[in-house]
């Protein structure tokens, strides 16, 4: 028996109004969840004093490098990665461009040139751990990368202490972050990047520390 038009507009008029609510729900609970993860990106460094096997430093943004080498002038640690520096940059360019001196840090520096996310990152500094036997490292980055970046080190690197030291970019707005619609949109976005990483790691919560699923 055929339907008649009415039911048949009936119908797709019912569809129209679930995938609407769905719309709706999904929006609704991405909002929530942008609004909590805004609450785990740092506004300080928590832990400055506690020193570790190793310095990392995540290339891609300003003040990052910096507050590596001052971290090791410092002898938080007694040597210092730097993840994802393009290849053909060595280490006594990197610290020209820093404007330090090669012959005071060279010894004590390292670069990795494999990784151009930061799951590869993670991977590549795991891989350079594991060949100095380190088992403790402070992880610099910028704030509102490092809950990512810390879940993709602890992923990555299960058993080893990751001490997070967050910098603060200067075009990324600290107070009233709303009110700015760049600094929302960069939120957003590493939001996004945030909920991938999850996902594809299968994780159940969505905000919980990246140790759930250690196999490779």
């Amino acid at each position: 028996m055929t339907r008649s038009p009415y039911r048949r507009r009936h119908h797709r008029g019912g569809v129209w109004i679930g995938l609407a609510l769905v719309a709706v729900f999904a929006a609704g609970a991405w909002t929530v969840g942008l609004f909590r993860f805004a609450e785990t990106i740092p506004d300080s460094v928590a832990d400055a004093d506690t020193h570790t096997d190793a310095i990392v430093v995540l290339t891609g943004g300003s003040k990052r490098l910096a507050t590596g080498l001052k971290l090791l002038d410092e002898e938080k640690a007694e040597r210092l990665f730097v993840s994802g520096v393009y290849r053909g940059v060595d280490v006594r360019q990197l610290l020209a461009l820093s404007r330090r001196s090669p012959e005071d840090l060279e010894c004590c520096v390292e670069t990795g040139h494999g990784a151009l996310n930061t799951a590869g990152n993670a991977a590549e500094t795991a891989d350079w751990m594991r060949r100095h036997g380190f088992r403790s490292m402070r992880l610099v980055t910028a704030s509102y990368h490092m809950p990512r970046s810390l879940m993709e080190f602890r992923h990555a690197m299960p058993d080893a202490e990751v001490v997070p030291h967050p910098v603060f970019p200067d075009q990324v707005m600290r107070e009233g972050l709303w009110k700015w619609p760049g600094t929302t949109a960069l939120i957003a976005g590493e939001f996004n990047k945030f909920l991938l990483a999850r996902v594809s790691y299968g994780v159940g919560g969505l905000f919980g520390t990246g140790r759930e699923r250690t196999e490779r």
